[in-house]
């Protein structure tokens, strides 16, 4: 497979992907057997994370301009990339628990609680917590690209600039099909970001039990508490009033 950039020089497979770069990064700390497939597995969420973040800003300007097919269209790709993630964890689970625990010990203060790319979905979706920039202190370019996705419209923001209430949209949705069919939508990202979280969860019960985590956060404690987050609670209200 052959590619040429914008001046007609033309690049091979691995000069355009830049994979002898990509395949330095794995520098695991161990001589731990599983610890490469920790390190990738982690990487590839981050490199979708990255992917997430773009479509979902492409949904919401495609919101603000009254573009609904398109927020549509970017919503199914979030949904499928979701789908991706939570099939993921299952690759992570095929690593013993006592396979895992050769090298855990190596990974403190790290955390997944420090992805900014994974806050950055949250806020940009519609959950809001500035507690989480205090925690990124000492990290000056996370903490600006977290303080700008809490001061910037969410998705949340931009779907209720339509002025339509929840309730009115879902009792009288002959009015208004296309708001409907973006709001679940948008569920559908919601929903299949929580499934990653309760898959997730499970993971890392199955990993490490009750232990805390390599954060210092309490583990498996901490991430159940936060199954009940939701980006639009609303759209999961309504089903109880109709």
């Amino acid at each position: 497979m052959g590619y040429q950039d914008a001046s007609g020089r033309r690049l091979s497979y691995d000069s355009y992907l830049h994979i002898p770069q990509l395949l330095e990064l794995q520098q695991g700390l161990t001589e731990a057997h599983d610890e490469l497939l920790f390190i990738v597995v982690h990487q590839v969420y981050e490199l979708w994370f990255k992917v997430l973040i773009d479509e979902l800003e492409s949904v919401r300007g495609s919101i603000e301009t009254d573009d609904l097919r398109a927020a549509r269209h970017s919503l199914a790709r979030v949904k499928v990339i979701e789908d991706l993630l939570v099939e993921q964890v299952a690759v992570l689970e095929t690593m013993a628990p006592q396979d895992f625990l050769t090298f855990r010990s190596e990974l403190a203060p790290a955390s997944g609680f420090q992805s900014v790319q994974f806050r950055e979905i949250e806020f940009l979706s519609g959950l809001k917590d500035a507690g989480y920039i205090k925690a990124l202190d000492g990290e000056g370019d996370a903490r600006a690209r977290l303080q700008r996705r809490l001061t910037e419209p969410s998705l949340h923001d931009a779907f209720g600039r339509h002025g339509v209430t929840v309730s009115d949209l879902y009792r009288q949705a002959d009015r208004h099909p296309e708001l409907l069919e973006l709001a679940e939508a948008l569920l559908d990202h919601d929903e299949g970001f929580r499934i990653w979280r309760l898959r997730h969860v499970q993971m890392v019960e199955r990993q490490i039990g009750d232990k805390p985590g390599t954060g210092g956060s309490t583990g498996v404690r901490y991430l159940q508490s936060t199954l009940g987050k939701r980006f639009f609670p609303e759209l999961w209200e309504v089903r109880s009033q109709l």
